[in-house]
């Protein structure tokens, strides 16, 4: 939106749909210009209709497989073939949810058991008993959601404090919601059921002490991975996916190292003119605010580099 609307010829490049994680949450309700809150769904639908007016185009369901530098353009190449050209790139491809390597869980993905906020599930939780993994923004948002629902919402937290993950307006939302329990210290270790789940079995980290209990649905949100594999050699990434930018590409000699005599941009990646913003860029505060202002960073910073060229 930015970009079109700053006089950019710009295309949006999109696996599924646009949005990403902010666009799978229930509801954002620290969003500014919010006051009562708004779904995800919703606040990304409002954004693709502001960046198609402003002339962006959306290439939907597409995929980048490759990025690459030919002389001062940067060619991304797509799935199944075709390609584009542009002077500047922008990668917020995000990140995904991990998933949870527990006995039975594999085979009742999607039959009670689900990874992010599978807000289609909400109805069908109705009455029902939902336990939640995380102890995250994206799990706290969740439960709230859930609680409308469902007769019985229980976190699971592996932390022995909300206050290490989660806002604090949003651990005040949990506690003042009495069919939500925050269970600390606890992880799920196994899973079962036949066509659905029927049950898990909970350890509590600090006793030791392990207990079966019966559950409807359980929504997993234990952190994620950067969309990054795609990107290759070219742009640095730290041990963990993520893409490392601007002065840290200096002042932590990252591999592959910065090529020119001018110091990066502060989202630029190791690739000149390909700059980073949102959840994919280390160190980035994965909030939908903070992910929404890099990006309108980036374009400023896109017009800076185009000045160079």
């Amino acid at each position: 939106m930015y970009g079109a609307s700053e006089g950019l010829r710009t295309v949006l490049v999109e696996r599924e749909a646009p949005g990403g994680q902010a666009g799978q949450s229930s509801r954002i309700e620290n969003y500014l210009g919010f006051p009562a809150g708004v779904s995800g769904s919703e606040l990304a639908r409002r954004a693709t209709t502001q960046a198609r007016r402003f002339g962006a185009e959306i290439l939907a369901v597409k995929d980048a497989c490759s990025l690459e530098a030919r002389g001062a353009a940067r060619i991304v190449r797509l799935a199944g073939g075709g390609q584009l050209s542009a002077r500047s790139v922008l990668i917020a491809t995000g990140v995904a949810y991990r998933r949870l390597n527990v006995p039975g869980l594999d085979k009742l993905t999607g039959r009670g058991v689900y990874y992010g906020a599978a807000l289609a599930e909400a109805h069908n939780a109705s009455g029902q008993d939902v336990y939640l993994i995380g102890g995250a923004n994206s799990a706290g948002q969740a439960a709230v959601y859930f609680a409308r629902f469902a007769r019985q919402v229980t976190l699971l937290v592996r932390a022995d404090r909300l206050e290490k993950s989660m806002s604090h307006y949003l651990i005040d939302q949990i506690r003042a919601i009495p069919n939500i329990r925050v269970e600390l210290n606890s992880e799920v270790v196994a899973a079962s059921g036949q066509d659905h789940l029927e049950a898990i079995t909970i350890t509590n980290r600090a006793t030791g002490t392990e207990v079966l209990v019966a559950a409807d649905f359980l929504f997993v949100f234990i952190g994620a991975y950067p969309h990054t594999d795609w990107v290759g050699e070219a742009i640095a990434r730290d041990d963990r996916g993520f893409i490392v930018s601007g002065p840290d590409l200096v002042r932590e000699a990252a591999s592959p190292s910065w090529s020119l005599e001018r110091e990066p941009l502060a989202l630029e990646t190791s690739l000149p003119g390909v700059f980073v913003a949102g959840d994919v860029r280390r160190s980035s505060m994965k909030r939908v605010a903070s992910a929404v202002g890099e990006g309108a960073m980036a374009v400023y910073l896109v017009h800076q580099y185009l000045g160079t060229l």
